[in-house]
């Protein structure tokens, strides 16, 4: 009968039948092969038999010793045929759960992704290039302008930097030959449109653009940096940054995601303002940077030119971007301010070339884009001096805008909030002093320091920037168990130029005092300054802010307070390796040229260089200080510029 496939693992019919048969006479027998059969079915069907080989097993001795005791020795046909049965079910189990598995696998997946899309079409599509313009939030697709980018040439045998070559696009960085890397810096100096940059790179993603990073990467992970201080996990950055309160995905979800995805992007973005930048190394960050994690996968890290990473992965290749030139300032203008209005261009473009100073400071584009928007809503723009005039009337902007929207009654007491804000000042100042930079302050905390109705009006101008986040306490990992995590509001700077504005208020209200004096040390007649109140000299006041980080609370300072500048120029002078910065803060004075001169005569007693790697700004700037000292025939004991190609 089993040879002509009248009998099957799932039906036994024609056997008992025929057994039954009067002519065979087994009646008895036909009935126990029933009652086996049926028990054994069910044995099989149930639950436990689908959650367990064990369970498989001991069904199949059962079956085993019920055919033995019924058939003795025909026993070992029909465990055959018990055994069949048994693998074909144990497969179409494996098989089920394995299809199973890969529906749950593809919906977490599907949710992933949907999620990260979410997150930075919510980021993207609310560029402010103006802080206080609330009601015109842009895409970043339709204000974002490459600028110029270039990439460091290395000799792959002595690891000697030999130049810097040129990338056309944004782009190359993910598909130029000399780009090929996993590990790559992108630098700049502040202003320079770094996470504008990051933000087109995830439009990109998101929409599919033919010839960007859609093209090769499955999964974008963008993070701030500044906001992973004390948190170790990459996998908790991103459920508690990016994925939303509500998502069902845990940090498991995310490692698995992560670990069978085919190609992954990774961009952190501003490792400057990273609180954990002297970390031990045990954060997922620092062991990413350095190659120890995320191997294959593609990693982007954002930073100022000044602050990079002390540790990278020996093949991480660097790239910088340098500001806006004519073109790229014409194609903004056109792009993101007046459209096709040829008139309306023409007087932006002519005003900037009105004042060399203006035109020099809007190679970085924050400034260009700031000058842009304000100039084209405004039929008079003053002169400017210096990037501290600049940015002072840029804030007043702030402030006359917002005023212009309030009640006659609320002026006064907004009038009191835009003169008196020492207490923002020192905020901002200490944040920046610390070893590792605070750069986001919660809402109940920062509302405490500054008062509701001054955080309130600050916020309003759009200087200080509100985010929810996910709060990560130390009962974190059982809130996320019990799914109690909870949201709170953090609260940044629109701008860490922001933040260093208001520390240079600080600064200078201290450093300009006559109680804080020059002094010549016993040793080398090394200079050095004292502060008389606190018994502390000034060097304590400014050693915890590095001028390479900080250059531009150095130049405010300078620019806010001429008895300041005089100090903070020799101050920069006596510091290694800090001198170029001294030519900056030089054209941030104000008063008379014999101030000035004194300056540009202690700068010119020493060598000056030129650099290559130096910004144009730079490299500018010492030009005219040079210039100055020719024109006055200021003592030049060493002056030798050196360009290097």
């Amino acid at each position: 009968m089993d040879e002509r496939g009248e009998i099957s693992p799932t039906d036994i019919s024609k056997l008992t039948e025929a057994l039954k048969h009067k002519t065979i006479g087994l009646h008895g027998v036909a009935v126990k092969v029933e009652e086996a059969f049926t028990n054994y079915r069910s044995m099989i069907a149930s639950t436990t038999v689908v959650n367990g080989h064990n369970a498989i097993e001991e069904v199949q001795c059962s079956a085993r010793t019920f055919i033995q005791i019924i058939f003795g020795p025909q026993s070992v046909f029909f465990s055959g045929k018990v055994l069949e049965y048994s693998k074909l079910r144990k497969l179409k189990h494996s098989k089920m759960e394995k299809i199973n598995t890969e529906k749950i696998e593809s919906s977490a997946k599907t949710e992933f992704l949907s999620q990260l899309k979410q997150r930075y079409i919510n980021q993207y599509d609310a560029v402010q290039p103006i802080p206080y313009i609330r009601d015109r939030l842009f895409c970043v697709d339709k204000v974002f302008v490459d600028g110029g980018i270039e990439y460091f040439i290395v000799d792959t045998r002595t690891r000697v930097c030999e130049s810097w070559g040129k990338l056309n696009s944004y782009k190359d960085i993910f598909h130029d030959v000399n780009m090929k890397s996993v590990r790559r810096i992108l630098e700049g100096e502040p202003g320079f449109g770094k996470s504008t940059l990051t933000l087109q790179v995830a439009y990109d993603w998101c929409n599919g653009i033919a010839g960007s990073v859609s093209d090769k990467y499955e999964i974008l992970i963008l993070l701030r940096l500044k906001q992973l201080g004390g948190v170790k996990s990459i996998f908790g950055a991103i459920r508690r940054f990016i994925l939303p309160h509500d998502s069902s995905l845990s940090e498991a979800d995310i490692k698995q995601i992560l670990k069978e995805s085919r190609s992954v992007l990774v961009i952190l973005d501003g490792f400057d303002e990273y609180p954990e930048q002297d970390d031990d190394g045990t954060s997922d960050v620092w062991k990413i940077i350095k190659m120890n994690m995320f191997q294959m996968f593609d990693v982007i890290v954002t930073t100022r030119t000044a602050c990079l990473p002390k540790e990278c992965a020996s093949q991480t290749k660097r790239v910088r971007l340098t500001g806006f030139d004519d073109r790229a300032q014409d194609k903004y203008i056109r792009k993101a301010v007046v459209g096709n209005d040829e008139a309306a261009a023409m007087t932006i473009k002519r005003r900037l070339l009105e004042n060399s100073v203006l035109a020099d400071l809007c190679q970085v584009p924050l400034f260009f884009v700031m000058f842009a928007h304000v100039n084209h809503e405004s039929e008079h723009l003053q002169q400017f001096k210096s990037v501290t005039s600049f940015f002072s009337y840029m804030i007043k902007c702030f402030h006359y805008h917002l005023k212009n929207k309030m009640r006659d009654e609320n002026v006064a007491k907004y009038d009191s909030f835009e003169k008196d804000h020492r207490e923002l000042d020192r905020v901002a100042f200490e944040g920046l002093c610390k070893k590792n930079q605070q750069l986001i302050w919660g809402k109940e905390e920062l509302c405490k320091q500054l008062g509701e109705e001054f955080y309130h009006q600050y916020v309003s101008l759009g200087i200080l920037v509100e985010e929810d986040v996910l709060d990560m306490e130390p009962s974190y990992s059982s809130m996320v168990a019990s799914n109690l995590m909870q949201e709170k509001t953090e609260v940044r700077f629109y701008h860490k130029l922001f933040c260093e504005w208001y520390a240079a208020q600080y600064l200078s209200s201290y450093v300009g005092r006559s109680n804080v004096r020059f002094m010549a040390s016993d040793s080398k007649s090394e200079k050095r300054y004292h502060k008389i109140l606190g018994r502390k000299d000034v060097n304590n006041i400014l050693k915890d802010l590095d001028p390479f980080d900080l250059q531009y609370v150095f130049r405010f300072t300078c620019g806010l307070d001429p008895k300041a500048s005089g100090k903070i120029i020799k101050y920069l002078n006596n510091t290694e390796n800090a001198h170029h910065f001294a030519v900056l803060c030089i054209l941030e004075k104000e008063g008379k040229m014999d101030s000035i001169l004194h300056s540009v005569r202690d700068l010119c007693s020493s060598e000056v260089d030129i650099q290559d790697e130096d910004t144009l700004l730079l490299q500018r700037s010492t030009i005219q200080l040079l210039e100055v000292a020719s024109n006055n025939q200021a003592r030049q004991s060493k002056s030798s510029p050196v360009f290097c190609h």
